[in-house]
């Protein structure tokens, strides 16, 4: 039996909070930076992340106030929410590796679902890397250390938790670490939006990576 309290659930629903203030913030200030099919990309992966956050939240809400046990609500959170990183990651790659046009659109292909998790697990690990190491780079051209440091300690919290849903989490204590792990590193994931956000992210200029007409 799991020991779901409901201030554990309401708790699961801060880092869904913050993980999606920031995208937010980094999907309006990267907006003009990035061809339609790169911005899709993100976006649809970051909502994605976001939902699935919310599903799981909602799903631990459930199980604590007592209503039901819905399980496809918890099954479907760890492919959901890898896919997701997968797609955000890919749009912030081709935003800064390919020449960005407005009248192009990148086809997202979303992969099959396997049986098992280690297929998620590869996608989850590649998307987080591209999504936080080319939002660091962007970060250095913006000259904001402290950003490219915050999104680091977003990607090292979030192999955390892929650590940690390895471990069992029938009992309250692994749950309320989860949770301490994962409000660290989307609340890293905020700032670093944050500072991008206040030092003009919205008004900067890429390198060769300008919408072209």
């Amino acid at each position: 039996m799991k020991e779901y309290s409901v201030a554990m659930a309401l708790a699961d629903f801060i880092p869904v909070i913050l993980f999606a203030a920031g995208a937010v913030i980094l999907q309006r200030g990267l907006y003009s930076k990035m061809s339609k099919g790169a911005f899709a990309l993100f976006a649809a992966g970051t909502i994605d992340v976001i939902f699935a956050g919310a599903l799981k939240a909602g799903y631990k809400l459930l199980y604590a106030l007592g209503v039901c046990d819905f399980e496809p609500l918890n099954a479907m959170f760890f492919p959901v929410q890898s896919i997701g990183f997968l797609l955000a990651g890919l749009g912030v790659v081709a935003m800064l590796v390919h020449r960005q046009s407005s009248k192009g659109a990148l086809a997202a292909v979303i992969p099959p679902v396997f049986k098992g998790t280690f297929i998620f697990v590869g996608l989850m690990v590649a998307g987080l890397g591209m999504m936080n190491t080319g939002l660091s780079i962007v970060s250095a051209k913006m000259k904001k250390p402290l950003a490219i440091v915050l999104f680091a300690v977003s990607f090292v919290c979030s192999l955390g938790m892929g650590y940690l849903s390895t471990r069992d989490f029938t009992g309250s204590a692994m749950n309320w670490i989860a949770e301490g792990v994962n409000i660290a590193g989307q609340g890293a994931f905020l700032f670093g939006a944050v500072i991008l956000k206040k030092a003009g992210l919205e008004s900067f200029r890429l390198e060769r990576n300008q919408i072209n007409d």
